[in-house]
């Protein structure tokens, strides 16, 4: 036999060195760093679809009773959706500004102007808070039905 081959069949029958495990074992923890990151954004795009699509259902009958009873509902339950929650397990929030008595309670963009002047829908998004203006830290999660409807998406693209 040759004194080369027989060198190749020690080398391989070695097995991996300390350094050649610490390579592999570094990059299958970079590897499971990138997945868990790509999910966890995946996650999040499909959460705010979800709202933004129930949003646009719930809107689309809101819209509807208005048109057919010339009155806008008082709440949520008044079109089969009370204790309606969003996808982080939030109630969505509807205000019937017609009725509130002033916009006090209205969303408010960056000058404060309401943003709409018929009713307000929203999802406070994944932190469950929020308050009136778009432009404080609570509500930029928030999504949200603007300019009577032309917008429905995340406040932090309003």
């Amino acid at each position: 036999m040759d004194h080369d081959a027989t060198m190749c069949r020690r080398r391989a029958d070695r097995g991996l060195t300390l350094v050649e495990l610490m390579l592999v074992t570094t990059l299958v923890a970079v590897l499971g760093m990138l997945s868990v990151n790509a999910w966890g954004g995946w996650r999040d795009r499909v959460r705010t679809k979800v709202a933004v699509d129930e949003i646009t259902a719930m809107s689309v009958v809101i819209d509807q009773t208005h048109t057919d009873t010339g009155a806008l509902p008082g709440s949520l339950a008044d079109i089969g959706r009370g204790g309606m929650k969003d996808p982080w397990g939030n109630d969505y929030v509807y205000l019937n500004l017609t009725t509130a008595g002033g916009t006090g309670a209205a969303r408010k963009d960056h000058s404060l102007v309401p943003l709409n002047s018929d009713y307000d829908l929203y999802s406070k998004g994944p932190d469950g808070a929020s308050v009136a203006p778009l432009t404080a830290a609570a509500s930029h999660d928030d999504i949200l039905r603007a300019n009577n409807g032309r917008f429905i998406g995340p406040a932090s693209s309003y």
